[in-house]
């Protein structure tokens, strides 16, 4: 079996003792492809540096995350655009809006937001979404962008079956980690409800690991067992669910 992790922060200053290792079981656990998210002018270099490591496996995206948008945000979004016009990316992202540890900068998240959607479509690239305590505000701008070219991932989606549904709805991906392994993560409640082509994995790492090494650092090892959580949910084979996810992620991405 092969798995994509769609979302893994592998490059994040907890790998730097062991980023190899970490690597190593990753692919050893049939994770052969990860994607990682940017998260400011902070995280390039080192992002970047894990790429050019592993050119084979490990495929970076552009964004500025929402939790980085501040009063200097503008300056952030242009070093994006340049970077977007030097060389490939898998994706723009991690972008969106996060208000649960701070509202003071919505507008400007949300200004952010439409910048990098803009992007997306100029590029023709997915676009890899962030929304915490904010789908309401996130799924907005998503509506009013959409002119049938946008497409990308609701990154750990953790929402409603309406919420699901309105994802979908706009040619959208869920984005399932960590949390659809925990107790009252809510993820029983919604995935046997939607179809495998709708899904892709994540591990978030080094965030949000799942049963039953929650509350450790997280790793794309780990991907297995949200898949195996996941076909639980569905009714599926661990097999049949590493292959659509795969597949949906390779489409998704261009990969």
């Amino acid at each position: 079996m092969h798995f994509t992790d769609s979302h893994a922060h592998i490059y994040s200053e907890q790998f730097k003792p062991d980023r190899d290792d970490a690597l190593r079981r990753a692919f050893d656990a049939g994770v052969t492809t990860i994607v990682m998210p940017n998260i400011d002018h902070t995280s390039v270099d080192v992002m970047l540096e894990t790429e050019a490591s592993y050119p084979e496996q490990c495929f970076a995206m552009m964004g500025l995350h929402p939790c980085s948008v501040g009063k200097n945000f503008e300056r952030e979004l242009y070093q994006i655009e340049d970077w977007l016009g030097k060389r490939p990316f898998a994706a723009v992202g991690e972008c969106g809006i996060d208000l649960y540890w701070d509202k003071t900068f919505l507008p400007q998240q949300q200004e952010a937001l439409r910048v990098q959607i803009a992007l997306a479509k100029k590029y023709s690239l997915p676009l890899v979404l962030h929304t915490r305590d904010a789908f309401q505000e996130t799924i907005d701008l998503i509506e009013a962008g959409q002119d049938g070219t946008l497409r990308g991932v609701f990154h750990c989606f953790s929402g409603t079956q309406a919420e699901a549904e309105q994802v979908i709805k706009l040619g959208f991906k869920l984005g399932i980690g960590g949390v659809a392994t925990f107790k009252n993560g809510g993820s029983d409640k919604v995935l046997p409800g939607l179809g495998l082509e709708h899904l892709l994995l994540e591990t978030d790492c080094p965030y949000l690991a799942p049963v039953p090494h929650r509350g450790k650092r997280n790793e794309p090892a780990y991907l297995p067992l949200i898949a195996l959580r996941v076909a639980t949910l569905l009714g599926k084979t661990e097999a049949e669910v590493a292959e659509a996810t795969t597949r949906n992620a390779r489409e998704l991405f261009k990969l």
